[in-house]
C-alpha cells in the first residue's frame, strides 16, 4: 500500500508542471514507527522522517502544501508534540512543498546552503522545474558540511557528503536509534536513481556519498529512503553497487570511443533495473554520461 502510494506520487512528478499534482484530497498520511521516538510518514511525495519526544517534534521534509494539515494530524496521532524544526534533505518541491505553511507557523527550517540558493532561484529545467520559493518557505539556518541536533534523547546528525542526487543533499542519522534517512540519495525498490544534473547532481558523487553513509550504518540500521518502503543496510549497499556498476558499464563504452547514441542503443544497463520508478533507462544513462563529461570528477570538500 505504502509503496503503491509512493510510486504513484513519483510518477506524477514526471508529468508537466501544470499537471503534476495528485488529488491531494484522496491522499492519506500513513505513519510507521521505526524506532522509539522515530517514525516515517508516507503520503504523496518524499518520505517524511519524524523525531519526537520531550523536546518537541522535528520533521525531515514535508511533501506538498495541501498535505500540511494531514501531516500535522499524523504527527499528533503519534502522541507527538507540535513541530518545532524542519530539515530539508534537498530542494525538490515534493520534499519542500509544505515549507511555506510551516515557516509561517513559526517552524525553524534547516538545510544545506545550496538548498536555499536553489529555492531562491527556482528552475525551468527537467522534471524538477519549480518557481522561486516565497520567503517563508526558505531555510533560515544553512550549513556546508552538516549540523547535529541533540534532541529527544538522541543525537541526529545532518550529513552532507557532497551530494549526488543534487548538490545540496542531506542525510540524517539517529545515533542512538540507529536510523538513517537518505532523502532521494536512495529510492528503495524503485528502479534507477534520479540524478538531477541540472541541480548539480553527479553519479560519481552519489556513489561516494552512499559509500560514506554505508560506513556509519550496520546490519541493524533502519534506512528511510526518499521514496519506497523502509529498508536495511543491505538494501543501501545493493543500491550503491548497482549505481557503481552502471557507471563502469557506461564509462567502459565511453573510453572505447562510443557515442551516447550508441550506448543508448546498446542498452547496457537494462539488466540492472529492479523495480519500476519514474526514471527511465534512457534518462538514467544520460545522467551518467553527463556526469562523466565533467573531467575530472569535482573534488570532495571533506
Amino acid at each position: 500500500m505504502r509503496l503503491a502510494v509512493s510510486v504513484a506520487a513519483i510518477l506524477a512528478l514526471s508529468a508537466p508542471v501544470a499537471a503534476q499534482s495528485p488529488d491531494f484530497s484522496k491522499v492519506e498520511i500513513k505513519s510507521e514507527v521505526v524506532a522509539p521516538g522515530v517514525a516515517v510518514l508516507f503520503g504523496a511525495g518524499g518520505n517524511i522522517g519524524l523525531s519526537y519526544g520531550e523536546d518537541g517534534s522535528v520533521l525531515i521534509d514535508d511533501q506538498f502544501a495541501p498535505l500540511t494539515d494531514k501531516i500535522l494530524a499524523a504527527v499528533a496521532g503519534l502522541g507527538a508534540k507540535p513541530v518545532k524544526y524542519l530539515i530539508n534533505t534537498h530542494w525538490h518541491y515534493d520534499h519542500t512543498g509544505g515549507n511555506e505553511n510551516l515557516g509561517k507557523a513559526g517552524v525553524t527550517i534547516f538545510a544545506h546552503e545550496n538548498v536555499r540558493v536553489r529555492m531562491l532561484t527556482g528552475s525551468t529545467a527537467g522534471i524538477a522545474a519549480a518557481k522561486p520559493s516565497p520567503p517563508a518557505a526558505l531555510p533560515v539556518v544553512t550549513y556546508q558540511q552538516g549540523i547535529s541536533f541533540h534532541l529527544n534523547g538522541d543525537r541526529i546528525d545532518a550529513i552532507h557528503t557532497h551530494g549526488g542526487h543534487t548538490d545540496g543533499d542531506t542525510a540524517l542519522y539517529w545515533r542512538k536509534a540507529n536510523v538513517l534517512h537518505t532523502g532521494d540519495l536512495m529510492m528503495n525498490g524503485l528502479g534507477f536513481p534520479f540524478i538531477d544534473t541540472n541541480s548539480g547532481g553527479d553519479a560519481r558523487h552519489l556513489v561516494h556519498t552512499l559509500t560514506e553513509l554505508i560506513k556509519i550504518t550496520n546490519p541493524q540500521t533502519k534506512v528511510i529512503p526518499g521514496h519506497g518502503p523502509v529498508g536495511t543496510q543491505a538494501d543501501l549497499i545493493a543500491w550503491r553497487d548497482m549505481i557503481a556498476q552502471s557507471i563502469e558499464l557506461v564509462r567502459a563504452r565511453k573510453a572505447k570511443g562510443a557515442k551516447l547514441a550508441a550506448v543508448l542503443a546498446d542498452n547496457p544497463l537494462a539488466a540492472l533495473q529492479k523495480g519500476k520508478g519514474f526514471v527511465t533507462l534512457e534518462a538514467y544513462t544520460k545522467a551518467i554520461w553527463a556526469s562523466l563529461e565533467v573531467k575530472p570528477a569535482p573534488a570532495h570538500k571533506h
